[in-house]
């Protein structure tokens, strides 16, 4: 499964963004993210590319809890695509990096009084309202106009891990529609004087291959809308229906078609609003894994090959110790992710030996449970594929462990976009 510039070379090593893999290994340790930048270009170019025949008022939107630092914050402005921002952590690195304001949503469901008062100083492009006091919260820091939209949470009960969902009935995220809290968020918006509403706002979840929760989503919010229309004699001027394109981790998960993405949304959109005889707002999308899962790979160097006598046939007795672990990709404890691996030195040999790749934390940490590689020996170097999107952005220093470095790789040179830490960057902090 070879994605964005990985190729195999000459020396039968994995290549990716014209760099040899194996020689980034050695020139800037294990573990490694490398950012595949063309990669993440050009999946920005094929979402343009997707929407712009179909609805060129859309706003696409990079969710920036997928994985951000400066350097991505500025590919993504130079993409012309705005910001989804859900922390003051992530809008401060935004601003840092001279990304627009007017091109930031601020989301979250409990955004701090610093965090509003952050995105009121930037004059970001809006702040999306979660919740009622929130709301109070942001009324009384306003001293000019602000432009916001409300988040609806749209009873649309996607089929993706239970973790991942947000658009269901007990979800936190959002107004629900069921109680009420929808219409009442509406009419105090309107009610207040600093307020300008943009329009609403919903997300359903994460990793979803049905394209038919997406639309089930815009027919949703179409029909809150026109409820709205009816009831306040307001006209939503933007309907968001958030991310959550699914990515393939493994050659058995089902491949998903931006265009196809894209006419699927749109179509029922338009067909929502014929439905409804309601005027065809702009669209607003926020993809997140799905722009950069494919653009990240992280190398990990093998200390250790086991031998477990373990009785479990769907487990692979042979197990590879990695340099790494929970600590800079959780998601295969949390989630039960699922990965596929190369051997970076032998890269052209048939991956048919099981083996189970296992971290070094002091915790059961299963990175895969099952990766077909040639024989793997310690000291080897093997990429796991498709770590872009929440691996860096949920790392964590557990047990003391300094994060890896990240590097972009493009037209056959790497740069630093973020540095290695150090054990004196772990204990920084403490007093």
């Amino acid at each position: 499964m070879r994605l964005g510039t990985q190729r195999v070379n000459a020396r039968g090593h994995l290549e990716i963004g014209g760099c040899d893999a194996l020689a980034l290994a050695e020139a800037y340790g294990t573990p490694l993210y490398v950012l595949d930048e063309d990669a993440l270009r050009t999946r920005c170019r094929d979402y343009k590319d997707a929407f712009a025949p179909l609805k060129p008022d859309v706003q696409i939107a990079y969710a920036a809890k997928a994985a951000l630092n400066r350097a991505l914050c500025q590919i993504v402005a130079d993409e012309g695509l705005g910001l989804d921002v859900a922390s003051g952590g992530e809008l401060y690195t935004a601003l840092q990096a001279g990304f627009p304001p007017a091109r930031i949503h601020l989301h979250g469901v409990y955004k701090t009084d610093d965090e509003l008062q952050m995105a009121l100083d930037a004059s970001v492009g809006a702040i999306v309202l979660d919740n009622f006091e929130e709301m109070a919260r942001l009324s009384r820091l306003a001293t000019r106009e602000v432009p916001v939209m409300l988040r609806i949470a749209p009873e649309v009960d996607a089929d993706t891990h239970p973790l991942i969902r947000t658009g269901q009935r007990d979800s936190k995220f959002g107004f629900h529609l069921l109680n009420g809290d929808a219409e009442r968020a509406v009419e105090q918006v309107l009610n207040e004087a600093w307020f300008r509403l943009l329009g609403f706002h919903c997300h359903i979840g994460s990793q979803i291959s049905d394209l038919g929760a997406f639309a089930a989503a815009a027919h949703a919010m179409v029909a809150f809308a026109d409820t709205v229309r009816q009831r306040y004699g307001y006209t939503a001027p933007l309907l968001n229906i958030g991310g959550g394109l699914a990515v393939r981790y493994t050659p058995d998960d089902p491949a998903v078609c931006i265009r196809a993405y894209a006419e699927t949304l749109v179509g029922a959109l338009r067909e929502a609003c014929q439905q409804h005889d309601y005027p065809e707002p702009a669209l607003g999308i926020e993809p997140g894994r799905s722009l950069i899962a494919e653009a990240g790979i992280t190398l990990y160097r093998v200390g250790a090959v086991k031998r477990i006598p373990h009785e479990n046939p769907n487990l692979p007795r042979e197990y590879l110790i990695v340099d790494g672990g929970v600590s800079d990709n959780p998601r295969p404890q949390m989630y039960g992710a699922r990965y596929t691996a190369v051997h970076v030195s032998r890269a052209d040999e048939p991956h048919t030996r099981p083996y189970r790749v296992m971290g070094k934390h002091c915790e059961t940490d299963p990175i895969i449970d099952c990766a077909l590689l040639p024989e793997t020996r310690a000291g080897d170097v093997i990429a796991v594929l498709t770590t872009g999107a929440y691996a860096y952005s949920m790392s964590s220093q557990y047990n003391r462990y300094p994060r890896p470095a990240m590097v972009a790789v493009a037209g056959g040179a790497a740069r630093v976009i973020v540095e290695r830490e150090t054990y004196a960057d772990v204990a920084r902090m403490d007093r």
